[in-house]
């Protein structure tokens, strides 16, 4: 993603960020005041030698003993310093620790309650990243304020304060050159950040062109496309190349403007104290003090160029994340009602459903009542909306306009949980967790005790392969279930359903992975699962719905039939007839 630096959302980041700092606020008080501490004494310990350096040049061995009580203090100075400094690791150590796992949990809390649109116009994988580089930026951010931020404006100030205590001049000079030395690598980055931009696309793309090749490698074997992809990856990379080398050769650029400065820096100063050292204003350990604080001073500000990039690179990183934190959940739970005991009577109210981003009208005026314990199919061609009646059910999108009640309870009124809880779901294409077959069944029920699991599992059919795999229940199934085949991984949906047990079943072609074999099989446990039920079966395949209590035909988001198989199959020009004339072997095509 591009790091659009031109317009840092900073207050945005710096409120999401602070949610989770606050929590954790006298840990990084500590490294704060540790800091600050142990970054004076940076500057007051060298002050303490220049009284050393002076006592000694008298070569007065009667100030032997105020020497030796200076070093004394030095060594106390240096002592409580090591013990700061050790402060603010540890304390660094556990408050970054603490708030990234925090920021980590912040960010994943509110992310997963998004509703199903925004993962559907999202990347998986981009939105992963985004949470791990929303809890690096503040990683990298804080490490290069307390390393090199806060100790580079403490040091500089005292570092004013003390020569302007001895020699004001001095102070002036030191002054001038820190504003100069910040002014231009304010100025110089400034310049610098669109190119910055130009590098970051560049790597963006070369990213994509990347992934989209390596998730794509069976076509590139099958089509014996390596020479082509080659060919087309290597101009991406090299497009990265130059940008990447212009991008470094204007770092270059900076750094060589700034080592002109310190370059020129030392030896005016020197000169010039050497000027006033021959009027005998100055002493020689003064000028020792003034050579080891300008090379303090330009150490640390040569670090500035460096703390500004990564500011503008930590809050663009984090600024993605926080846009996402600051966005309103599209369906908001009202929660005034809590739904118990459902028997699961479904009824939809003139309900109208517009979709958002092309204002295309699903659902016109709809209404359909479904008692208690039925069980009906909703058929149709592709597109009359049976997939959006089911979204509305589950509260996945809202209605535009009308009501959808179960038992009367309007579910808008009561929350999205409440609700699901009422409900169990068998997608066409079940996606499963990278996790054992156990806590992917259980996850129907998370309290389910192993028996039940292992009960469900029969019931569904699953035991017939898992007892086959090496681990049995404690297989891992891969990612989204990939070890696992379509027909297998929707007997664990079924076997979830059957656990959670539900007054309300939907089945999104619930059968249409399985073979011949295993689907009747399956369809003496769906036989029992359904029992009792209220049951939505969208079916595409309508041989599996000739026993369903009614069949609701929809096109272009409305009813055109309602009825049982045989009389719907019999009527003259019927849609539903159309339909069933054109299966050949069970399937339509």
């Amino acid at each position: 993603m591009e790091k659009d630096y031109a317009n840092l959302h900073l207050k945005l980041v710096l409120k999401y960020f602070w949610q989770v700092i606050r929590r954790f606020k006298w840990s990084f008080f500590a490294v704060l005041v540790a800091t600050s501490l142990f970054s004076i004494l940076d500057v007051y310990i060298p002050f303490q030698f220049l009284k050393l350096w002076n006592v000694l040049s008298t070569n007065d061995f009667s100030f032997i003993s105020t020497a030796r009580s200076i070093i004394i203090f030095i060594l106390i100075l240096g002592f409580f310093r090591w013990i700061l400094a050790r402060i603010s690791g540890f304390s660094l150590a556990y408050f970054e620790a603490e708030t990234m796992a925090g920021l980590r949990e912040q960010a994943f809390s509110y992310m997963i309650g998004h509703p199903y649109s925004f993962f559907a116009n999202n990347f998986v994988g981009s939105l992963t990243q985004k949470i791990n580089k929303y809890a690096r930026a503040f990683e990298r951010l804080t490490d290069r304020m307390v390393a090199d931020g806060l100790p580079l404006v403490v040091r500089s100030v005292s570092m004013f304060i003390a020569v302007y205590s001895l020699f004001p001049k001095y102070a002036y000079i030191l002054g001038i050159f820190c504003l100069v030395f910040l002014l231009t690598a304010l100025i110089y980055i400034k310049f610098k950040i669109k190119y910055d931009v130009i590098a970051a696309l560049a790597d963006t793309k070369t990213t994509g062109v990347l992934a989209d090749a390596i998730g794509n490698h069976s076509s590139i074997q099958l089509f014996t496309g390596h020479k082509y992809e080659k060919n087309r990856t290597g101009e991406i990379i090299q497009k990265q190349r130059k940008a990447t080398v212009f991008n470094w050769f204007l770092w270059e650029g900076l750094n060589t403007i700034q080592s002109f400065y310190s370059l020129i820096i030392g030896p005016l100063v020197l000169w010039i104290a050497l000027n006033d050292w021959e009027l005998g204003t100055v002493t020689l350990p003064f000028m020792v003090l003034l050579q080891s604080y300008l090379v303090r001073l330009i150490d640390n500000l040569w670090s500035f160029g460096g703390i500004v990039r990564t500011f503008y690179d930590s809050f663009a990183d984090a600024q993605e994340m926080a846009i996402i934190l600051n966005t309103p959940y599209e369906i908001i739970d009202k929660a005034e009602k809590v739904a118990k005991n459902i028997k699961g009577e479904v009824s939809f109210n003139k309900v109208t459903y517009v979709y958002k981003n092309n204002n295309n009208k699903i659902l016109d005026n709809f209404s359909l009542t479904i008692p208690s314990g039925q069980k009906i199919a909703v058929v149709g061609s592709s597109g009359a909306g049976k997939t959006t009646i089911v979204r509305l059910l589950m509260r996945l999108f809202d209605i535009t306009s009308g009501e959808i009640t179960i038992d009367g309870i309007d579910i808008s009124k009561i929350s999205q949980k409440n609700l699901r809880e009422q409900i169990s779901f068998v997608p066409q294409d079940p996606v499963l967790f990278h996790r054992t077959l156990m806590e992917n069944i259980r996850y129907g029920r998370r309290d389910a005790t192993d028996e039940e699991v292992l009960k469900a599992a029969t019931l569904a059919h699953c035991d017939e392969f898992i007892d086959s795999l090496p681990f049995g229940y404690e297989t891992y199934v891969g990612e989204r279930g990939i070890k696992l085949s379509g027909g297998e991984r929707q007997r664990v949906a079924i076997a979830r359903a059957i656990i959670k047990n539900a007054p309300i079943l939907i089945l999104d072609e619930a059968t249409s992975s399985l073979d011949s074999h295993s689907e009747s099989l399956i369809q003496d446990a769906l036989t029992k699962l359904i029992a009792g039920k209220t049951t939505i079966v969208i079916a595409h395949r309508l041989s599996t719905i000739r026993q369903m209590d009614r069949i609701i035909v929809l096109e272009k988001g409305k009813i055109v039939e309602d009825g049982v198989h045989d009389e719907l199959a019999n009527k003259k020009d019927g849609f539903y007839k159309k339909l069933w004339d054109l299966q050949a072997g069970g399937f339509l095509d």
